[in-house]
């Protein structure tokens, strides 16, 4: 399946949240919600859940596979990269 859209939007605070992603596949399905966080070992990406009434959280979509997880993963981070670099230079020419 192929990814045909990556749309990041950054968060600017001081939490650990630091963007919310929607992703196409193939042109035809669409996830929103997925979240880049900063863990304790770097970026790492969530994707959508929901709140159970335990208090846990269950995925509301997921890859199934490994290979299929990292190419989401390797997508979205590259993407929010992306984002912020056009961020930091839309600030440095302004």
């Amino acid at each position: 399946m192929k990814i045909t859209d990556v749309r990041v939007r950054h968060v600017s605070s001081d939490s650990r949240l630091k963007g919310v992603v929607t992703i196409t596949f193939e042109d035809a399905f669409v996830v929103h919600d997925i979240r880049v966080i900063e863990g304790e070992n770097g970026l790492f990406v969530a994707m959508p859940s929901k709140k159970m009434p335990n208090g846990g959280f269950r995925d509301i979509a997921h890859p199934i596979h490994a290979d299929m997880r990292k190419q989401i993963e390797d997508s979205i981070i590259k993407a929010y990269k992306e984002t912020l670099d056009a961020e930091a230079t839309a600030s440095v020419e302004e």
